[in-house]
């Protein structure tokens, strides 16, 4: 880690692939302001950085995160509203938001516990691996609170609404298996394997066409809010654009020729 870094660590690999672990496993990754600070940051730096074509976000340790610092819940109970709004939604709400918003092809690599906010920015990826003994929980209620940075919202809608409530209003515990069952995980892997597996998968991803990746994206996430004839008519210039791209000739070139594309996000 950089000295500006105390939370995460920011890692580069081949073919594009850029990996934000958070390095705090004697804690359990507990989540604090400033890491979620950092991871958004991150994220943010990341999706306007032309040379990264894919994000992993990953965890040192046994756990994936084991949910919010105790410490840090405690002290909310002093702060206004005022400033639990300014100090703490800047942070986690605003990690969650740049991992979700993010254009670029995002992946969860989950191992161990992924309680509360470890849940939730799990859910904010495109993509999640699970390790055999990965478990995910939003535990919320049991603290008298709710999931607020996007659970009852993406839930319903990856896992469907009888599930979700177990989940939001029971805090149950889904474990890797049925988070595959259930399509919360699209893998699940041994532990030994969830790095390396998830490095394929990065790999894979970026090598997408990096606009029509994003224009995709962004339409599955404002059809989640929108309606089919919404829809339609957004997606009429969206496709023009992308039809005139060079991405599109090189994609059109490379099935005609056989080969492997080399989309440059133009």
């Amino acid at each position: 880690m950089t000295p500006d870094l105390a939370h995460i660590r920011i890692d580069r690999h081949d073919h594009g692939v850029a990996a934000v672990t958070v390095a705090r496993g004697d804690i359990g990754n507990a989540s604090s302001p400033g890491m979620l600070g950092e991871i958004r940051d991150a994220f943010l730096a990341l999706s306007v950085d032309r040379d990264v074509r894919a994000i992993i976000l990953a965890a040192e340790g046994k756990h994936f995160s084991v949910g919010a610092d105790f410490a840090f819940l405690q002290r909310l109970t002093d702060m206004s509203a005022s400033e639990i709004k300014d100090t703490v939604y800047a942070n986690f709400q605003g990690a969650a938001r740049a991992i979700y918003r993010c254009p670029k092809p995002t992946l969860a690599l989950v191992q161990g516990a992924a309680v509360t906010v470890g849940c939730e920015i799990a859910l904010a990826c495109d993509f999640r691996i699970a390790a055999d003994n990965a478990m995910f929980q939003e535990s919320w209620i049991k603290l008298g609170i709710m999931p607020p940075l996007g659970g009852t919202f993406l839930l319903p809608r990856i896992v469907g609404l009888g599930r979700a409530m177990e989940m939001c209003l029971r805090g149950k515990q889904v474990r890797a298996e049925e988070a595959l069952g259930i399509g919360l995980v699209g893998e699940v892997v041994v532990r030994e394997q969830l790095e390396a597996r998830g490095l394929e998968l990065a790999r894979e991803l970026a090598a997408s066409a990096p606009l029509g990746y994003a224009t995709v994206k962004q339409s599955i996430q404002r059809a989640l809010e929108s309606s089919m004839e919404a829809e339609w008519q957004a997606n009429l210039p969206n496709q023009a654009l992308l039809l005139g791209s060079e991405d599109h000739r090189e994609g059109l070139a490379a099935v005609t020729g056989k080969r492997a594309p080399q989309f440059v996000g133009r």
